[in-house]
């Protein structure tokens, strides 16, 4: 059986870094994050967005400020 995705916002987080204009590089994004106090590399961030790791609810916060995107958005919720 192949692997399972661990989080909903991996496809999400990929599509908001491609979206943003200049669009942002994983090595961008873990530096924007660690400026708002989390610590994820660029590794931790391709890992989220191949759905091999999940994400914490601060790290979820955390994400969509570095984004500038909401965090229900990242959740995949229909508004």
């Amino acid at each position: 059986m192949g692997q399972v995705s661990q989080n909903l916002v991996g496809e999400r987080v990929k599509e908001a870094r491609a979206k943003a204009r200049p669009p942002l590089t994983q090595d961008e994004l873990s530096k924007r994050l660690s400026k708002l106090g989390v610590s994820i590399d660029r590794a931790g961030v391709a890992k989220i967005e191949t759905g091999i790791r999940g994400v914490l609810d601060v790290e979820l916060v955390a994400l969509a400020k570095a984004l500038d995107v909401k965090v229900t958005w990242l959740l995949g919720v229909k508004e």
